[in-house]
């Protein structure tokens, strides 16, 4: 057992920021979260070993776009009454939470209700990045018609009449695709509980050690900073065995919130000085690189665009025409996925949303593994 403080909820955010893939929530919310959930009482991070397999546990879990182009209001009471109102409705004692990803607030997720309802954090994600969707966060069970889920959420302006408290049982993929027409509701972001499952079988679909993994990488972010974006870029590329896509300016970025609503779409293009162009495709967050009209890279590959003068990791909303930018990626084979990546019911809505095809590049990327072993 570790018991988090003040310094974790930075570094956790701090690495979850380059995780966050363009997304994956704010970086002050995750932080005004963070230090709330260490005010209030210990928070308590555990292995799954330290549990026993027929423990059960929840995910904690923002719902929306966190482009910051919505009028959204979520608050500490919202995690927490979520968490409420999920364990009132499940038959059966929940021991802690888990996030269904890192990201710029979501590295924090689970953080704040364990602390309040005295439970425990488990060191265990349903993606090491952040994605648009709730499936992606499912651990695989969106197409498990035989799994059924309860998810809670809470959020939005009372003052504006967007509030909104719900609570929801079905299959995951229909309970996800409900939460997040929901959350546009709402406003556009709230948070959520959902999926009650096993220690058992987290240890065989989840990201191990998804937490870990961000705060580690923050500490040497952090460490580094002191020395300048050199400096930053170099202990980003030594901890993970990222990549440089390229350097260059922003030439285009037309990410919106969809028409539909729950999505912000679009594209960011780079211009480097070989004057290659470097397109990023969003929903929500960056989900495939080309770079001179070619593939270099699909989720869930890490994929970040920083700011190259600061080193810091930008979301969609942040970054500018005519920035000076770096666009990176950590190839897949360099970090643990989970059984929601290789779920094709999680890909089709956001192949659509950006006219690109995704899962057969994962597919592809499976058989090359197979074809290894």
């Amino acid at each position: 057992m570790r018991i988090l403080d003040h310094k974790d909820v930075l570094a956790a955010l701090t690495g979850g920021s380059v995780y966050a893939c363009g997304g994956g929530g704010f970086y002050e919310h995750g932080l005004a979260m963070g230090h709330a959930a260490i005010t209030i009482n210990k928070v308590k991070l555990v292995s799954v070993d330290e549990l026993k397999d027929d423990d059960i546990v929840i995910t904690a879990a923002a719902i929306g776009a966190p482009g910051g182009t919505t009028d959204w209001e979520m608050t500490g009471r919202d995690y927490i009454k979520a968490a409420e109102m999920l364990i009132e409705k499940y038959d059966g004692k929940i021991v802690g939470f888990v996030a269904g990803q890192n990201g710029k607030s979501s590295s924090t997720n689970g953080w704040l209700p364990a602390a309040a309802l005295d439970l425990v954090v488990v060191d265990a994600l349903g993606d090491i990045r952040a994605h648009p969707s709730g499936k992606f966060g499912n651990f695989g069970l969106t197409s498990d018609p035989n799994y059924e889920t309860i998810e809670a959420a809470s959020g939005g302006k009372k003052e504006t009449g967007h509030h909104i408290e719900l609570t929801i049982t079905g299959t995951p993929e229909r309970t996800s695709e409900v939460l997040r027409k929901a959350a546009d509701l709402s406003g556009g972001f709230f948070a959520s509980a959902r999926n009650p499952i096993s220690v058992g079988f987290l240890k065989k679909h989840a990201v191990l050690g998804g937490y870990s993994m961000a705060i580690e990488l923050g500490e040497v972010i952090l460490k580094a900073q002191a020395k300048g974006a050199k400096a930053v870029l170099k202990a980003i590329l030594q901890q993970t065995s990222g990549e440089v896509v390229g350097t260059g300016q922003v030439v285009t970025n037309n990410v919106t919130y969809s028409d539909e609503g729950t999505y912000d779409v679009g594209q960011i293009q780079v211009k480097t000085a070989s004057k290659d162009v470097i397109t990023a495709y969003a929903t929500n967050e960056f989900m495939a690189l080309d770079k001179a009209k070619q593939r270099v890279a699909t989720y869930p590959d890490v994929i970040t665009i920083f700011d190259t003068k600061t080193m810091a990791p930008l979301t969609t909303s942040e970054i500018k025409l005519g920035q000076d930018v770096t666009v990176f990626k950590i190839d897949q084979q360099h970090f643990p996925l989970s059984a929601g990546v290789y779920d094709p019911a999680n890909y089709p809505e956001i192949e659509a949303a950006l006219g690109i095809d995704i899962f057969k590049y994962v597919t592809a990327r499976q058989n090359e593994k197979v074809a290894d072993k």
